[in-house]
């Protein structure tokens, strides 16, 4: 565009730009086009990608980021175009919200839903996978909530915004030592060795220690160690009575 073009009281340029007011129409259209088509992306990504947020919000977020700055940058856009894009994004949050507070099934369609990653201690592989959530992802997750031992969980769900909840049992049970491997003087939460027991390395199975000689029944994994059990330490303990 030539400076000379440029004129501060020009409004016709600075609401239309220099396309016609026809072009409104194909805005909507690309909008709508880029939009499902961000959402579907995001969806593939994986659950944790969205966070906290679900994924229509983050694909909110996104477009509302990329939508902004032409309109402010760019002489030749007009100002009309990027707020029809926001009034448009607009319009489809409220209206998948809308369609998914009416229906459970496009919620489901379009959020997704809860996943068991792990279910009595544990690991459940094949969800895992289709959620992509790694081993060390999801030892971190629990380490952080103070969870140490895979006997000590009920489930732990993915929800369908990307967070973890996590259900404990009333009693530990024996099961996989989550500690890194990378820090072997770590000592300072009480594990007790499971005389008899012994635990799949790939997946936390506990089996007695007779039936754990060759494949576990779970994953096939020929890898087995000593099981042990979380025994609660005085400090734990005063922090649980706080």
């Amino acid at each position: 565009m030539k400076k000379e073009e440029i004129i501060p009281g020009d409004w016709e340029r600075i609401l239309f730009g220099q396309a016609p007011p026809i072009f409104l129409v194909e805005v909507l259209i690309r909008t709508f086009i880029i939009y499902l088509f961000l959402v579907v992306i995001v969806r593939l990504m994986g659950k944790r990608m969205g966070g906290q947020l679900t994924i229509s919000e983050l694909a909110v977020m996104v477009t509302l980021g990329a939508i902004v700055s032409p309109g402010m940058q760019m002489p030749q856009t007009g100002l009309l175009l990027g707020i029809m894009v926001l009034v448009c994004a607009l319009i489809f949050q409220r209206g998948l919200t809308l369609g998914e507070f009416k229906s459970a099934t496009f919620e489901d369609i379009s959020q997704g839903t809860f996943s068991i990653l792990v279910k009595d201690g544990i690991m459940q592989l094949d969800e895992m996978a289709k959620t992509k959530v790694s081993r060390q992802q999801l030892f971190a997750a629990l380490r952080g909530k103070g969870i140490f031992n895979l006997g000590e969980i009920d489930r732990v769900y993915l929800e369908a915004c990307g967070i973890f909840t996590i259900c404990k049992k009333k009693r530990p049970a024996p099961g996989l030592i989550l500690f890194p491997p990378d820090d072997p003087e770590i000592n300072c939460f009480s594990q007790e060795i499971s005389e008899g027991q012994k635990v799949c390395l790939h997946c936390g199975k506990a089996l007695p220690g007779e039936d754990a000689e060759g494949q576990c029944p779970v994953c096939d994994s020929s890898n087995w160690e000593v099981a042990s059990v979380s025994v609660p330490t005085e400090s734990n303990q005063i922090a649980s009575q706080s």
